[in-house]
């Protein structure tokens, strides 16, 4: 007679060794009720007519990998064929409107299997078998519990020697604690059996890979403002990067530790201990650095007397028809206690190369310029924009025009650049009706980018008339805003102000409303009083 290891090991053969007991399960040395539960060999032909329509396909998922002690799950779920889905009451139905090819009767239309009525006329309590089919494969009867007939396919997990049964619909859940696992890759495999008239009938095997570690996964994540790419692990010189660290922890056995983060970024600024799994740091220097991330994690556990006893069961087992578990004790050695057995430690580790490169720190729009124009070319108003950087010359540029809001793109360009001695630009574009829009403007290179935004309002174009721009930086407060006029005007008396009044718009042919960087001027020393002054920029 067939036993579980024979039918669950689906082709694979692994020596008998006692393993530790894991709480609900039983050993794969028990009989197997092949009459209720037929075996069918990987390629025998029953299988394709097990199912109508087609072949039912298993996909057995997990989320490990799983840190010792605490509980990894796996879901399988059962993929029908095309146009079948399961129903509020189980049975399995055809999707209307599903296929220009409908069943050729009037029962196929709507039910591929109609558990309902088999339950309804047999009841399952008077047909004479019912004893022999409400139970597993290894005889154990099926727990009542509220819509338990409802639940028409039968799962059967294996793992470590040992198998776990359950019922289900399409999809079941299982949680396994892993205390009393042992390190390393093994595999849960999983056979569904459907409800039949005289036995179960076999319609999938689904397999997956599982590891139980005792270090804890860790994985972080890097944002830089002007990050161009952010998966290619370079980033900016003198740019803050924030590091966000992800603990895999998706049972939360976690959630009572006291964790501390201890960084090492490899630029010779030291360690750093934080108790936040979120940081900051700034690399000065450019080069290629390494960065050593170290987790602790300090995991309360029920202290332990002080002499040795055996250890207790440990692991549990939940479904979706039982919520009880038991992760909060594991199997401890002194090295994971040093302070007596009421904590546990463990660590995680996280090591990368980060390369640092000189990057585009800023974008300025220092001028905005109206251009005059012929009748010819009356319908358009042309606008250059004078752009600054600091940081690395860029290589492109890019201009996105928007609603106001700055929420609605209009239209975009980008045109690849040619800077080699300063980052001083003027962008010509085009606007073919009046109106309000927000710019952005952005500058990069192959590693980064930096924008910036404006709002500017055009008036028409003609050689007759008059474009006027008023030209606002999106963030400004507005203290600063009066404080750079008042020096502005101090400084740069001798420029006309802005606004006008209507009879002097009249007279002019355009306006062109200049607009000094507020760092030059509060900084002078770290850039030139007035660099339109000193070269005359190219056109984009």
């Amino acid at each position: 007679s067939l036993g579980f290891q024979d039918v669950l090991s689906h082709g694979r053969t692994s020596p008998v060794t006692s393993y530790k007991k894991l709480q609900g399960w039983s050993s794969d040395q028990n009989k197997w009720n092949e009459k209720l539960y037929p075996f069918w060999e990987e390629g025998d032909p029953r299988w394709k007519d097990c199912w109508k329509g087609g072949r039912v396909t298993a996909k057995l998922y997990t989320d490990s990998p799983a840190l010792v002690g605490s509980n990894v799950t796996f879901v399988v779920t059962l993929q029908f064929p095309k146009c079948q889905k399961e129903d509020n009451d189980g049975n399995i139905i055809y999707e209307r409107n599903c296929t220009q090819d409908p069943p050729a009767s009037q029962d196929q239309q709507v039910y591929v299997y109609n558990w309902t009525e088999w339950i309804d006329n047999c009841g399952w309590e008077n047909c004479t078998s019912n004893h022999s089919h409400n139970v597993f494969p290894d005889g154990r009867p099926f727990p009542h519990y509220p819509g338990w007939r409802r639940r028409n396919f039968v799962y059967v997990f294996h793992t470590f020697g040992q198998y776990y049964q359950t019922r289900g619909r399409s999809s079941a859940t299982l949680s396994v604690n892993t205390a009393n696992i042992t390190l390393g890759k093994h595999v849960m495999a999983v056979s569904v059996y459907r409800r039949g008239h005289s036995a179960y009938i076999p319609i999938a095997t689904a397999s997956a890979i599982y590891i139980v570690t005792d270090k804890i996964p860790v994985f972080v994540s890097m944002f830089q403002k002007h990050d161009r790419n952010i998966s290619d692990s370079i980033f900016i010189k003198d740019s803050p990067i924030t590091f966000d660290v992800k603990i895999h922890d998706p049972s939360y056995y976690l959630n009572n530790s006291a964790i501390s983060y201890k960084w090492n970024f490899g630029d010779g600024s030291g360690l750093f201990v934080a108790s936040s799994s979120t940081t900051s740091h700034t690399y000065t220097l450019q080069g290629n650095f390494t960065l050593n991330l170290t987790v602790q994690a300090i995991i309360p556990v029920p202290c332990r007397p002080v002499t040795p006893t055996a250890p207790l069961p440990t692991s549990a087992v939940t479904t979706g028809e039982s919520s009880s578990s038991d992760s909060s004790t594991t199997v401890q050695s002194m090295e994971d206690n040093p302070d007596g057995g009421c904590h546990i430690y463990r660590n995680g580790y996280y090591r990368t190369g980060i390369s640092v490169v000189e990057g585009i720190l800023e974008v300025n729009i220092i001028q905005m310029t109206s251009i005059q124009m012929t009748e010819s070319q009356a319908e358009n108003s042309l606008v250059d924009f004078v752009v600054t950087c600091q940081g690395s010359l860029p290589t492109d540029v890019c201009t996105v025009v928007s609603d106001p809001t700055c929420q609605v793109s209009k239209s975009m360009v980008c045109n690849p650049i040619d800077v080699t001695d300063e980052c001083l630009l003027t962008i010509r574009r085009a606007f073919e009706e009046p109106g309000t829009y927000c710019i952005n403007i952005t500058l990069g290179d192959d590693t980064s980018q930096a924008l910036a935004s404006a709002l500017i309002s055009v008036n028409g174009g003609s050689s007759s008339g008059s474009t006027e721009g008023v030209f606002i930086f999106l963030g400004l407060l507005a203290v600063f805003a009066v404080i750079g006029a008042f020096v502005l005007y101090k400084r740069y008396k001798q420029y006309k102000p802005i606004e006008r009044s209507a009879g002097q718009a009249e007279n002019q042919e355009g306006l062109t409303a200049y607009f000094s960087n507020f760092k030059a001027i509060f900084f002078p020393s770290s850039t030139e009083r007035n660099p339109l002054l000193k070269s005359k920029p190219g056109i984009v």
